[in-house]
């Protein structure tokens, strides 16, 4: 039994590490735009809706759904895309929350 426990133990943990190394390597993405000036109004268009999508399936019901939205709208409005909104959901999650 005291297995069994240690495997699903371990998976969680390897899962939140997962999930950080993913949000900061879409954070990073987010982030891509910067470097070339004009081209980041075009890149933020198409990447606000992709990363409002993947906020809501990588992290499931209300904290999904309202990272997707703040994810949308910070990566759609000019400005404010430099918030690392997928870390912050993790940091969110995992540490204010403490949800396993």
């Amino acid at each position: 039994m005291s297995e069994e426990v240690q495997i699903i133990t371990e998976s969680k943990d390897s899962s939140k590490k997962s999930k950080l190394i993913l949000s900061i390597l879409f954070d990073i993405i987010g982030m891509l735009s910067y470097i070339v000036p004009l081209f980041a109004e075009v890149t933020d268009i198409v990447w606000a809706p992709i990363s409002g999508l993947i906020l809501m399936y990588m992290y499931k019901g209300l904290t999904g759904k309202v990272a997707g939205i703040i994810g949308f709208i910070e990566e759609a409005f000019p400005f404010i895309d430099f918030i690392p909104t997928f870390t912050l959901t993790w940091i969110y999650q995992y540490v204010i929350k403490k949800q396993e």
